[in-house]
């Protein structure tokens, strides 16, 4: 797939999402000042579609670092618990600290997330089974795990409602104020492109970085970090996006191959486009109202997620 085409794509449905919505706005209609119009689009719109880009291309990465990292295709924040750690932090942070502001509550979920994903690439080491399916199923059954622990404390305290609106992908409340803690990812997407190669070094094995001259604890550490804060900012502020940062690397590496560099840009442009696609669908759908972004995804990424298994198979036999 060349990378202008989803360059195209990404123009294309990031002017239809502009436009779309139960408030007409006109394009001309801007350009004619209407302040009605002016307000919904600075204020709803054009947040939207940068927390919609932002989430598409961060969750995306995520994946293709978790991927490499663990040599294993089917990894994924959503499948190493990573998703489930930084809920449990943001629960943490709810109950210790009753009047945290977002950033704090980032921060209790980062170390969560962090803590997390350690924990189950430390869990990984120790499975003596390395089957590419296997090896997720762990990461689900983790992930399980810290979600029933979640349960359990929010139904004591009587925060159900709460942790369930985080289980909700959805981008329909972003507005103006509500989701600047997603620039945060920005910059790691920049450490993530500048470790690019040393990521896929230390995608060969401990040993075999480690006798290319690769600090690797360092640079898995990093990419662990970049993992963690990333998730744990797209859940605070949007909600769970199910199967993203697991389809996409695995569509992107069927054409452009394994090579974490040259993969960047195009794993970057093909999430955001997916994740523009999914929410403008869900937004047709049911014309005016919408459908949250995560059964749009969960639908169309469970779909290509059994396609990837079936290929796999048969490749194998």
């Amino acid at each position: 797939m060349k990378k202008r085409y989803l360059v195209l794509a990404l123009v294309v449905f990031a002017f239809i999402s502009l436009f779309l919505g139960a408030k007409e706005i006109s394009p001309w209609g801007l350009f004619q000042a209407k302040d009605d119009e002016l307000m919904i689009f600075f204020t709803s719109r054009l947040p939207r579609l940068i927390s919609i880009i932002i989430a598409g291309v961060s969750m995306s990465i995520c994946g293709l670092i978790m991927q490499q990292l663990s040599r294993n295709k089917f990894v994924s924040p959503t499948t190493a618990g990573t998703l489930d750690a930084a809920k449990l932090g943001i629960l943490v942070s709810l109950l210790v600290f009753a009047s945290a502001s977002p950033i704090e509550k980032m921060l209790v979920a980062f170390f969560f997330a962090l803590a997390g994903t350690f924990l189950f690439m430390k869990i990984l080491d120790r499975v003596q089974l390395k089957d590419p399916i296997f090896i997720p199923l762990v990461g689900l059954m983790f992930g399980n795990i810290i979600s029933s622990i979640s349960t359990f404390f929010a139904y004591q305290n009587d925060l159900i409602q709460n942790i369930s609106s985080w289980l909700m992908g959805d981008f329909s409340t972003i507005m103006s104020g509500r989701y600047e803690l997603m620039y945060v990812t920005v910059p790691m997407m920049v450490v993530a492109y500048l470790y690019a190669n040393q990521f896929t070094i230390a995608g060969m094995g401990e040993e075999f970085a480690k006798n290319l001259g690769l600090r690797y604890e360092h640079v898995l550490y990093i990419g662990l970090g970049i993992v963690a804060l990333v998730t744990a900012s797209v859940v605070l502020t949007v909600g769970t996006i199910p199967f993203l940062g697991l389809i996409i690397p695995n569509i992107v590496s069927i054409y452009q191959g394994d090579h974490l560099k040259k993969s960047l840009s195009h794993t970057a442009l093909l999430g955001a486009v997916f994740v523009l696609f999914c929410d403008i669908l869900g937004r047709i759908v049911i014309y005016p109202y919408e459908i949250p972004i995560n059964l749009t995804v969960g639908i169309i990424g469970s779909g290509i997620f059994i396609y990837l298994l079936m290929r796999r198979k048969d490749y194998a036999s």
